[in-house]
């Protein structure tokens, strides 16, 4: 079973930082682009923060400067550092993991159960 465990989401107040971590597991996958997403109320989700498996990254125009992505294959993990943060950072923040299985047969995107980041005024 893919499983994404996700943690580091906080109360913080403006202008704070955190740092959310994403673990993929499970034995016989592959875990190839990795990446944020976040989700408010009555909007759709939308990409933060991605990094190929290579270490490409790509960021929301909202976050450029003040997020970074990174990830340890190794461990199959991604991080989200998140600096400077901003009121309209406050959503619930999702790990995305493309997966395949070892023998190279896609299986798709993959969601963690989300991790929640509010930032006060």
């Amino acid at each position: 079973q893919v499983r994404l465990v996700e943690s580091g989401g906080d109360l913080v107040q403006t202008g704070g930082s955190l740092r959310l971590s994403c673990a993929a597991s499970g034995v016989i996958f592959s875990f190839n682009d990795m990446g944020w997403y976040r989700q408010v109320p009555g909007r759709q989700r939308e990409l933060v923060a991605g990094i190929t498996r290579g270490g490409v990254t790509n960021y929301a125009d909202s976050v450029k400067g003040r997020f970074t992505i990174a990830r340890d294959n190794a461990k199959n993990t991604v991080y989200l550092q998140m600096d400077s943060l901003k009121p309209e950072d406050t959503a619930v923040y999702y790990c995305n993991a493309d997966v395949s299985l070892r023998n190279g047969v896609r299986l798709g995107n993959y969601w963690g159960q989300g991790t929640q980041v509010t930032v006060s005024a």
